[in-house]
């Protein structure tokens, strides 16, 4: 939830910040751009750390750099310095999903890792919910500049709530790897079957598999797809359909709560489907393929006048675009117990490094032509591309994708 607060918060204020520094969309795109490859660059730095480290003090050690981060850039006076603000936020944020999967996949038996899953995704949701609602409060629909700064530094100082509970809250043999807990075989076979189908010993075999590499293209077009559109969609509402700012951050608050339902809903129907007799891997597929088609009706969406009809679509390809992710972080810990921290840091490498550079071309393309529709349409086509991917190469020959009854 902190973390989409403080990632939010920019897009939110978005067209005040690009007026008062005169920046062309191209610049704006510049910034998602940075903050994307310095997310790249410490994916797999604090994946390797939070192998080595405990969670216990790396975790919050993160979060109050990022929270900083977010503080600091309602300070800052110049286009560079908000570049390098966004920049560092984006270094330290990375470190999020490395802790918080290595957690899922402790506690969970394979069955359950989606639905779990998506109820840690389903906090950034919140976090997208309420930033709107805090932004539209502190502006009030107020123009003098300099005015978008305050929501910076009050969501920024958030942090230091969460670590006070952190500490107060757990303890150090809440993060102890071993002993299993008694009464849990459904967790030691699973944590064995994910072992022994990936080869533990070996972080390299991990990499080499087909799963990974198949994993590879999933996480490079879902995320493509979903900063885009996380990055571009308050100016899409106001710059290119012509919305006021307190509708569009009203709308950015429902686009969101539909992201939570579709987040919450892939986990609740994967969960279904497995307790019918389709196996794991079978319910994570068919559960991604469907929300990969919601997502792909940015192709009308992006093309429809302003209007119900427009936002009821865009709620719609919200929910789809969330409902992926869940089932890509389940997939993702059939590679490996061991490596888990390193295997979510190299895959969110691999797709912060692909999808940063298309907001600086997202942004390009806006210059260009003058309208956000082409670029949303394109973007939502990618998930579905990746279920192609997932459908022909995932390799299900191993006692893992048996059906969840027999994990």
């Amino acid at each position: 939830m902190l973390m989409y607060m403080d990632r939010q918060t920019l897009p939110s204020v978005a067209t005040r910040i690009t007026r008062e520094f005169q920046l062309s969309q191209e610049q704006y795109g510049n910034i998602e751009m940075t903050f994307g490859y310095a997310f790249a660059v410490g994916a797999f730095t604090f994946g390797v750390m939070a192998d080595k480290w405990s969670v216990r003090w790396l975790y919050p050690a993160l979060l109050m750099a990022w929270s900083a981060m977010g503080f600091c850039t309602g300070l800052v006076e110049s286009y560079s310095g908000l570049l390098v603000c966004r920049t560092l936020l984006g270094f330290f944020e990375s470190g999020h999903w490395p802790c918080a999967l290595k957690t899922t996949q402790r506690l969970l038996s394979r069955e359950q890792r989606t639905m779990g899953n998506s109820v840690l995704q389903s906090g950034a949701s919140f976090g997208a919910i309420i930033t709107p609602l805090i932004m539209n409060w502190m502006l009030a629909g107020r123009t003098e500049p300099g005015l978008w700064r305050q929501p910076f530094l009050v969501i920024g100082s958030f942090g230091v709530l969460w670590l006070i509970a952190w500490f107060m809250l757990l303890r150090k043999s809440d993060f102890e790897a071993a002993p299993m807990p008694q009464g849990a075989p459904e967790l030691q076979a699973s944590l064995s079957d994910s072992a022994s189908s990936a080869g533990e010993g070996s972080f390299w075999r991990v990499v080499v598999s087909r799963r990974f590499l198949v994993l590879v293209v999933i996480v490079a077009c879902i995320n493509t797809c979903w900063q885009i559109i996380r990055a571009w969609l308050p100016k899409f509402l106001q710059e290119g359909r012509g919305y006021g700012e307190s509708e569009a951050l009203y709308f950015n608050s429902l686009y969101y709560i539909a992201t939570d339902i579709g987040c919450l809903g892939a986990g609740a129907a994967s969960l279904w489907l497995v307790k019918r007799g389709l196996s794991v891997h079978g319910s994570r597929a068919l559960v991604y393929g469907c929300c990969a088609v919601l997502t792909a009706l940015t192709a009308i969406a992006a093309f429809l006048p302003k209007g119900w009809l427009l936002l009821a679509m865009l709620w719609v390809v919200g929910a789809g675009a969330l409902g992926l992710f869940p089932c890509y972080y389940s997939f993702t810990q059939e590679l490996s117990t061991r490596h888990q921290g390193k295997v979510t840091g190299l895959l969110g490498l691999v797709a912060w490094v692909v999808s940063s550079p298309f907001q600086k071309l997202f942004g390009r393309l806006v210059d260009r032509t003058g309208s956000f529709d082409m670029g949303i349409a394109l973007a939502g086509w990618l998930p579905l591309m990746a279920f192609v991917f997932l459908w022909l190469f995932w390799d299900r020959r191993d006692k893992g994708q048996n059906r969840g009854t027999e994990t």
